[in-house]
């Protein structure tokens, strides 16, 4: 009869965990949208098998001095180094969750002296160990554990996301030190052929020919130049030191290549240097599901929902009951009020059952806390995802405008040279005026600049795709 009553119970105890399913492991169940990259031409064409986001950073950024400079920024950047301590703090927090399944011992000794009524003292000790074990029956300790374990990964993949970010930065910043480099050049040229021009306008004011307007004209616009060289250079400086920032260094000079000297990732591109960086051929986007296991974001989104939801079984647990082993043993003098001499042996064991009645409603408002944050992070998942794709469509989107505007600007600066160069002869033999002259030195460095400038705007396309699409993470 006792063994019948002994399967029962356990029965008993096996459907009421089933049906309350606190045990249970979490699944993801939130399906993210198809087509996160969106549905237009272009990300269809760019669309292969194979992400771009595989290739580690060392690969896709070529440049060995930038490769460097990245390094020593992944080495000494405190925000880095912040985000390597709260994965050691979730560490150890994990193993501290996987360690309460066992029984926790103290030494705890005690000693007391007693007289009563002026009467001869009486001393008393304990050298007890004691013992207290909590069994978990209702998967308190285990959904604990569990979650303990989605923030672990959750501090990973939010040193990983930093990391990618750093990685971003340091290699925009880079690159817009070459462009910077690439405008200096140009404005220094442009400096030293304005400056003859300016000479030569002097030249024929002096000999009758030309008016100081025309002299005071072209000054104006040397005076310029000058200026943008002295920008150009302040930009140069406020960079470098961006740079110093991320590496937790004093300002200093950030050494590079010139513009044009290394490529990223594909280098079996053709055409010149700038069209090989951004060429969309060769930019694999990969499709979304790819994506999902690549960026750190979406899988940290993932793992607080996961989190959630240990921490809705957790709530659910806390209305069953808590069973609780307790015990000791060691050396007492004091037996039931009984002094002897010496110390005695002295074994306790007490085992509870503690069932929650009336808890003042915390356990019910815990539970509906917990199912509500599980919703809370379902949709920004969700909403996770979509900002992924809409930041892939947009890279995709300003790679693509970029190599487009590259051959407009190509083609502009080549007319616009030929018209300086034909103008200035048409002066310097008195056919043409000063204006005119003044017109296409300006325009022809406004194509320039605007050229270099959207080499740079190329290379973020490219980093931000490069990210966008989970790569630089690991």
């Amino acid at each position: 009869m006792k063994r019948l009553s002994n399967i029962i119970a356990a029965v008993a105890v096996s459907f009421l965990l089933t049906g309350c399913g606190i045990y249970n492991k979490y699944e993801q169940k939130t399906q993210a949208p198809a087509d996160a990259f969106g549905t237009t031409q272009d990300i269809k064409e760019a669309t292969g098998e194979k992400s771009i986001a595989q290739v580690s950073w060392r690969e896709f950024f070529t440049d060995p001095q930038l490769q460097q400079l990245i390094e020593q920024v992944l080495a000494s950047n405190t925000d880095l180094n912040s985000a390597r301590i709260a994965v050691e703090k979730s560490e150890a927090a994990l193993k501290a969750a996987k360690l309460a399944y066992l029984p926790s011992l103290f030494f705890s000794p005690q000693g007391t002296i007693a007289s009563f009524d002026n009467g001869r003292a009486t001393k008393t000790y304990d050298l007890p160990l004691q013992l207290s074990m909590d069994i978990d029956v209702f998967g308190s300790i285990t959904n604990k554990k569990r979650a303990a374990k989605a923030v672990l990964l959750q501090a990973q993949m939010q040193k990983e996301a930093i990391q990618a970010n750093l990685i971003s930065t340091t290699a925009q910043q880079y690159f817009m030190l070459q462009v910077l480099d690439r405008q200096l050049e140009i404005l220094t040229m442009t400096d030293s052929l304005w400056n003859t021009s300016l000479e030569t306008e002097k030249s024929l004011w002096e000999n009758g020919k030309a008016y100081s307007t025309a002299v005071n004209q072209m000054e104006a616009s040397y005076l310029s130049v000058k200026n943008q060289i002295v920008d150009t250079r302040r930009n140069i400086r406020a960079v470098e030191n961006s740079i110093c920032q991320l590496l937790a260094v004093t300002p200093q000079h950030i050494s590079r290549q010139k513009w044009g000297n290394t490529m990223l990732h594909h280098a079996e591109a053709t055409g010149d240097a700038t069209e090989r960086m951004f060429d969309t051929k060769y930019l694999n986007v990969g499709v979304p599901a790819m994506m999902l296991e690549n960026r750190p974001d979406i899988r940290m989104a993932n793992h607080a929902m996961e989190e959630a939801f240990y921490n809705t079984q957790a709530a659910r647990a806390a209305f069953y009951p808590s069973i609780t082993l307790n015990g000791s043993a060691g050396w007492t003098n004091s037996a039931g009020g009984i002094v002897v001499d010496p110390g005695k042996l002295l074994l306790t064991a007490i085992g509870s059952l503690t069932q929650p009645i009336f808890a003042r409603g915390k356990l019910i408002a815990n539970k509906k806390i917990a199912l509500l944050t599980e919703e809370d992070l379902q949709k920004k998942y969700v909403q996770t995802v979509i900002n992924a794709g809409n930041q892939v469509n947009e890279a995709m989107a300003d790679c693509q405008a970029a190599r487009e505007k590259h051959q407009y600007y190509s083609r502009q600066v080549q007319v616009l040279h030929e018209a300086y160069t034909g103008t200035h002869e048409l002066m310097d033999n008195g056919k043409a005026s000063y204006l005119e002259v003044l017109k296409a030195q300006e325009s022809l460095l406004d194509a320039q600049l605007g050229q270099a400038m959207n080499m740079f705007d190329a290379s973020e396309a490219v980093i931000a795709l490069y990210i966008a699409l989970g790569g630089g993470s690991k």
